[in-house]
């Protein structure tokens, strides 16, 4: 505990952290203006260095909160036991299993963003829900997702979470059967963008296959293949500071 509190004095960690927290807050109210979390379920997190708390930890949200009233001072901060080492609140059970796991055996996946909206959810729900090489998005989201047939039952063990960890691979999103989507990044903005953009392009694609009219498919030479960082192709820190912005005029509480 000394280790923590001694590496809790550092004012630049201090600072740093808070603007996290921020972003966090930021993401969690856009998530709860487009209906993407499931009543006061679904998880956010991210990983803060080890040296802030003298271990591996991540800020979530506590258990109980709708995604629209959380605040950067809400946040807990976990190790991976699932053990509150900073805020008021307790970690869900089901977001231990899912997020703690994939963090402790998953280490690019910095960020995690689990949520239930509406179309990617649908897509999970359909016997051959996956990505149709029909919409530009796709050129670039095809080959980052994985699709997780198995998951038949809610994850309520450490050895389900494992597998999804194991499962995901090198991939970022994982449309998870009869369930929602779990999206991974480097970064929180990374994570929340990718996130943003595969829900847009489910709209897209069940809004069309609703007409009944066969898909315009567009030639595989077209697929981007881009398996590395979300960021580095999209402008996903310049999407979360325009919310940003938008919150802080509308005078939102989110960072307080």
């Amino acid at each position: 505990m000394a280790q923590i509190i001694q590496a809790r004095t550092n004012s630049e960690a201090e600072a740093h952290e808070w603007q996290l927290r921020c972003d966090m807050a930021a993401v969690f109210r856009v998530q709860a203006r487009h209906d993407w979390n499931e009543q006061i379920g679904n998880h956010n997190s991210l990983m803060l260095p080890d040296a802030w708390y003298g271990q591996a930890a991540f800020l979530i949200n506590p258990r109980g909160y709708l995604f629209q009233e959380l605040k950067a001072s809400d946040l807990i901060v976990c190790n991976l036991d699932g053990e509150v080492l900073r805020g008021r609140g307790e970690l869900r059970k089901v977001a231990f299993h899912i997020h703690c796991r994939i963090h402790l055996n998953h280490p690019a996946a910095a960020a995690i963003v689990h949520i239930h909206p509406q179309y990617l959810t649908a897509l999970s729900m359909l016997e051959d829900g996956e990505w149709v090489l029909a919409h530009h998005n796709t050129l670039m989201l095809a080959d980052r997702t994985m699709y997780d047939a198995q998951g038949n039952e809610p994850v309520d063990d450490n050895d389900e979470g494992d597998r999804l960890a194991r499962d995901l691979g090198d991939k970022t999103i994982m449309i998870m059967r009869g369930h929602g989507v779990t999206v991974v990044g480097p970064t929180i903005e990374d994570a929340f963008d990718e996130a943003f953009i595969a829900e847009r392009t489910a709209m897209y694609q069940i809004t069309a296959m609703q007409t009944g009219r066969k898909l315009h498919l567009l030639p595989p030479s077209a697929n981007r293949k881009h398996a590395g960082k979300w960021g580095a192709r999209v402008d996903a820190r310049l999407h979360l500071d325009a919310w940003r912005r938008l919150l802080d005029k509308e005078g939102s509480d989110y960072a307080s």
